[in-house]
């Protein structure tokens, strides 16, 4: 079995990597705007599978590949929050957010490449925000980095001290859920430990 990240997303590889995994990166390319509409964990969920599905068809990729689909959308006030249009959008995010809680959903599918077959699921993750200052909103924005991940902000990042408290599985709000991902395996009858990296040793001399 072989994992592969359908995903550009170097905090969910970084995530993978130190427990273990070494998967293949295949960016799926799909159009996410024809999903629009639904509700924000309906929504990660559709666009987990629609990633996975477009990588999964491809034809070169490594015997034994499991797929692994992944998006995520900040929920605030009912609405889907993904990245951020621009700095302006980010800044007003985040005067939305300060001193408030959303819940950050990330969408799993793992589908195989050669059977076709799928498990799927929705990891929620609550998230408590600092009360900000504008100073403190600019300047981060200003850093470029709430721009480019779901929600205009991070955990293990730059964005990490705006971050209060966290509700449920941390990974999850870093992009991906480690143990539900070794539940979905499982679904398809596959072991979280067989994905482990086990680099060779050179023999004694």
């Amino acid at each position: 079995m072989h994992l592969v990240l359908a995903s550009a997303s170097p905090a969910r590889l970084a995530t993978l990597r130190s427990a273990g995994v070494e998967p293949s990166v295949v960016v799926s390319g799909v159009d996410e705007s024809q999903l629009a509409g639904l509700p924000p964990a309906q929504l990660a969920l559709g666009l987990a599978e629609l990633k996975a599905a477009a990588v999964a068809g491809r034809h070169d990729l490594p015997p034994g590949s499991v797929v692994l689909g992944c998006d995520s959308v900040l929920e605030l006030d009912g609405l889907a929050l993904g990245k951020p249009l621009g700095r302006a959008d980010a800044v007003r995010r985040w005067q939305q957010m300060r001193g408030r809680s959303g819940v950050l959903h990330t969408g799993h599918c793992l589908r195989e490449a050669t059977t076709g077959r799928q498990a799927a699921a929705t990891a929620s993750t609550v998230v408590h925000f600092a009360a900000l200052s504008d100073e403190e909103i600019e300047a981060y924005v200003a850093t470029g980095e709430p721009l480019h991940v779901a929600g205009a902000f991070t955990v293990d990042g730059l964005g990490g001290p705006f971050v209060t408290r966290i509700e449920g599985d941390h990974h999850n709000v870093v992009g991906v859920s480690l143990p539900l991902v070794r539940e979905l395996l499982a679904q398809l009858g596959h072991s979280w430990t067989a994905l482990w990296h086990r680099p060779s040793r050179p023999a004694p001399g």
